[in-house]
């Protein structure tokens, strides 16, 4: 399954308990939330580890904590040894999370500061039960289906990495339309003059997209999207295939159309004429952290502001049908 949900119980390294914290630095109510979150999670006696620039930006004396705040140099391997990853900021902050500790499979739990955050579980009012929950192990972690992405050059591998979201293949200049051809489970299916195209997961099905005509997929589907972005063709329609399908897109060779690879918006690879990309099902899910078991339909409606007036609920429904079959029974007697 694409969402796989497990209780956490994360082993301790040498008995003491570490949670790594990354903050939107550059956002003031983050900085006060992340302060509150390290003065609460030491008074629990759990090791606080943070980015060494992240502390810098935020002031933050180690030595002012016990136990004392650890410092990470570097992004690789900050959250080896860590039960969880408690990002705060918006799903931009989140996405750069799961980049951070994709190696060592640490969970990712958001304290949405942003906008829509999709990908986060708390908000900025739950922090202090937020905080009871990390500190008793209130949680589990769902394993979300990622994108494996490679990009090749004259048969030559030249860039690979990996999506939570998506991977999106983008004209690079305004004035131009991206020729490509492109390709299912490695057999051609059309040729496009675009905008560009989108490959996404179902967690990322509400992100790029949605914003561009993609459908709505539930996180326990397990499927890969592939979204044309204004498409000069009569066949440009989304289309959501098996999680084993391998997807390819080849940039025509014989245009001067440049293209970009973008991966959830943060990591991006020029595509020469020529340049193919494929994606597929990645080998290592991300995994997210969540405080209660609520349908991702109400997540939806949450997040969305949908409008659900009116609905009168499966309990009123039968209770209705009820009422009505005593009254068929009265009327027959």
């Amino acid at each position: 399954m694409s969402e796989q949900t497990a209780t956490v119980q994360a082993d301790a390294v040498d008995g003491v308990r570490r949670v790594l914290m990354l903050t939107h630095t550059g956002r003031e109510e983050a900085r006060e939330v992340a302060m509150a979150c390290c003065k609460s999670l030491a008074g629990h006696g759990i090791v606080v580890r943070m980015l060494a620039a992240e502390a810098g930006d935020l002031a933050v004396d180690p030595a002012a904590y016990a136990p004392e705040i650890e410092l990470a140099e570097s992004e690789v391997g900050a959250s080896e040894g860590c039960e969880l990853a408690l990002v705060i900021g918006g799903d931009g902050t989140i996405l750069r999370a799961a980049e951070i500790v994709h190696a060592h499979r640490t969970p990712v739990l958001g304290v949405n500061l942003g906008h829509v955050g999709f990908l986060a579980e708390a908000e900025y009012d739950d922090v202090e039960s937020t905080i009871e929950a990390i500190v008793h192990r209130r949680y589990t972690a769902e394993d979300r289906l990622t994108l494996d992405v490679r990009v090749y050059r004259d048969g030559e591998e030249a860039f690979r990495t990996f999506a939570v979201n998506e991977a999106s293949v983008e004209k690079a200049a305004r004035e131009r339309m991206l020729e490509v051809v492109v390709e299912i489970d490695g057999r051609p299916l059309s040729r496009w003059g675009c905008d560009g195209v989108v490959c996404a997961t179902p967690t990322g099905s509400t992100a790029y997209n949605f914003s561009a005509g993609g459908p709505i997929v539930w996180p326990a589907v397990e499927a890969l999207l592939m979204v044309p972005i204004s498409a000069h063709a009569l066949f440009a329609r989304p289309m959501v295939v098996a999680p084993t399908s391998v997807l390819a897109i080849e940039v025509i060779d014989r245009t001067d159309g440049l293209g970009v690879l973008w991966c959830d918006g943060r990591r991006s690879f020029d595509l020469p004429p020529g340049a193919r990309i494929e994606v597929t099902r990645g080998v290592e899910p991300v995994r997210l952290v969540r405080l209660h078991e609520a349908p991702f339909t109400d997540r939806l409606v949450r997040k969305f502001g949908l409008p659900v007036e009116g609905w009168r609920g499966s309990a009123e429904r039968r209770r209705s049908q009820h009422a009505a079959e005593r009254l068929r029974g009265d009327g027959s007697a």
